[in-house]
C-alpha cells in the first residue's frame, strides 16, 4: 500500500497544526491481513498488543478487523471494554502488579497471565480451579533489536523461568490451579523466525506438566522496516513453520493446541505519520542543527532506543540534498536525526517522520510544560480528528491549588 500524500499530510497540519500525528486505517487493515493469510494454517488467534498504541478509535478499528486485545494494564482492559471487545477476546499481561489489579481483572472476566511465582501462589490460594489463566514463562533467549526491548533472557523482569518448572507445578498441584494456557515473548525487532520456532520448542517441552493446556502464545517482537535495507520478519514463513511444527506436535501427542500471538508495533508502526515545523536553523563551527517544534516529550524512541525514523522535508521535495542533525525544543539533549540527508530546509518547512504509530504518542509526555499534539485518522480518505491538541488548562488538570 502507497504511503499517505504529502499533499494530504500538509494539508491536514495547516489544519490542524503541528506537530500532529496521524494513522493511516486501511495501512493497519493491511497489516492485520498479513498476519491473518501468514497464519491461517494454524489454530490462530491475534491479539493487538495495545500499549503501542491505545487511541481508542484505533481499537475499533482493530476489533472491526476481528482482532482480540493484549492489554499491561487494568486501564488498558477498560478502554478495551469501552471500545467494544469482549472479555473472552482480552489477554491482561501484567507485570510487578499489586495483586488487587489481578482481582480487578477477574472481576471483568478477561484472560489472566500471571508472570511471577508470588502472584500465581496468591491467585491458586484465593481461586483454586474456578478461573483459568495462562503463565508467562521465561524461555531463556536472548532477542531483539535493542537489549532495552529485549524481554526473554535470564536477567529479564518478565516471566517466571522454565527452570522454575517444579515450584510451578507445585503451586499448581497445592491449590487446584487450572492452567489453560502458557506464553512467552523474547523482544521487540525480531528478523529471524528460527527465534519464534526455538521458543515454541521450550513451549512443547512445557506441555506435559499442564494437562489441561488449550493454546501456546508466543507474543510477538515482528519486526517492520524502518530504513532501506531493513529485513522483515518473514510471518508467511514463520506461519509456514508453526504449523508444520503444531501438526507434528498434535501428531505426536494427539492434543490439538491453538497459537496466539500479540503484535503491537507490526500493526501499527508503518500506519503512522509525525509532521512536525521547522522552527530554526542553527549553524555551528561543525553541525547544521534543524531545530524543530517537537522534541523527545513527542517522539522518545530515537532518545530511548537508539531507533532510526526516516525524515522528510514534505515542504521541499525537490529541494538540493543537505547534511542536517534535526533535534527538538526540549532542554535536554534531543535528537531525533544526527547528520541525516534532507531536501533543504528553510524556517517553517514541515518535515514527516515516517514509523511513527508505535510508541510514539503512546510514550509522550508533559515534560518541559509543553503540550501534547493532536491525533488524526485517514480512513476511507476521510480525515477524523481522534485527539484534540492539548490546551494550557491540560497541564494543571488534577493539579491542587
Amino acid at each position: 500500500m502507497e504511503n499517505l500524500s504529502t499533499d494530504l499530510l500538509i494539508n491536514i497540519a495547516n489544519e490542524y497544526g503541528s506537530p500532529v500525528y496521524v494513522y493511516h486505517a486501511e495501512k493497519i487493515t493491511e497489516q492485520y491481513k498479513k498476519l491473518t493469510t501468514a497464519f491461517e494454517a494454524c489454530n490462530a488467534k491475534i491479539f493487538y498488543a495495545c500499549k503501542a498504541l491505545t487511541n481508542i478509535n484505533i481499537l475499533k478499528h482493530l476489533l472491526s478487523l476481528g482482532s482480540c486485545l493484549d492489554c499491561v494494564s487494568i486501564n488498558e482492559v477498560q478502554i478495551g471494554l469501552l471500545a467494544g471487545f469482549e472479555p473472552k477476546n482480552i489477554l491482561f499481561t501484567p507485570n510487578c502488579v499489586d495483586f488487587n489489579e489481578m482481582l480487578e481483572a477477574k472481576a471483568l472476566g478477561v484472560n489472566i497471565n500471571i508472570d511471577n511465582i508470588s502472584i500465581l501462589e496468591q491467585f491458586g490460594n484465593s481461586f483454586g480451579n474456578t478461573y483459568p489463566i495462562c503463565i508467562r514463562m521465561n524461555p531463556h533467549i536472548m532477542a531483539g533489536g535493542n537489549f532495552k526491548v529485549s524481554t526473554g533472557h535470564i536477567d529479564s523482569k518478565f516471566g517466571i523461568s522454565i527452570h522454575q518448572i517444579r515450584h510451578i507445578e507445585r503451586i499448581v498441584k497445592t491449590t487446584n490451579l487450572n492452567i489453560e494456557g502458557i506464553h512467552m515473548h523474547t523482544g521487540s525487532e525480531i528478523k529471524d523466525i528460527n527465534v519464534f520456532l526455538m521458543g515454541l520448542e521450550v513451549m512443547f517441552n512445557m506441555v506435559e506438566h499442564f494437562p489441561d493446556l488449550k493454546y501456546i502464545d508466543l507474543g510477538s517482537g515482528f519486526k517492520v522496516s524502518y530504513q532501506p535495507g531493513d529485513k522483515e520478519t518473514d510471518v508467511n514463513l514463520l506461519g509456514e513453520k508453526v504449523a508444520e511444527a503444531f501438526k507434528k506436535f498434535e501428531n505426536e501427542k494427539g492434543k490439538k493446541i491453538a497459537v496466539w500471538f500479540e503484535p503491537g508495533k507490526y500493526l501499527v508502526s508503518q500506519a503512522g505519520y509525525f509532521i512536525v515545523k521547522a522552527n530554526v536553523i542553527k549553524q555551528t563551527p561543525a553541525t547544521v542543527f534543524v531545530g524543530v517544534n517537537s522534541g523527545f516529550n513527542h517522539l522518545i524512541r530515537p532518545m530511548m532506543y537508539d531507533a532510526y525514523h526516516h525524515i522528510e522535508n514534505i515542504s521541499n521535495l525537490k529541494g538540493i540534498p543537505r547534511i542536517y542533525t534535526v533535534v527538538g525544543n526540549i532542554c535536554e539533549t534531543d535528537t531525533f536525526a544526527w547528520d541525516r540527508t534532507i531536501n533543504e530546509v528553510r524556517e517553517g518547512d514541515l518535515l514527516l517522520m515516517y514509523n511513527a504509530g508505535a510508541y510514539g504518542f503512546e510514550m509522550s509526555s508533559h515534560f518541559n510544560s509543553r503540550l501534547k499534539p493532536a491525533e488524526v485518522m485517514v480512513k476511507n480518505n476521510e480525515t477524523l480528528l481522534i485527539r484534540k491538541r492539548d490546551n494550557f488548562e491540560d497541564l494543571l488538570n488534577n493539579q491542587i491549588f
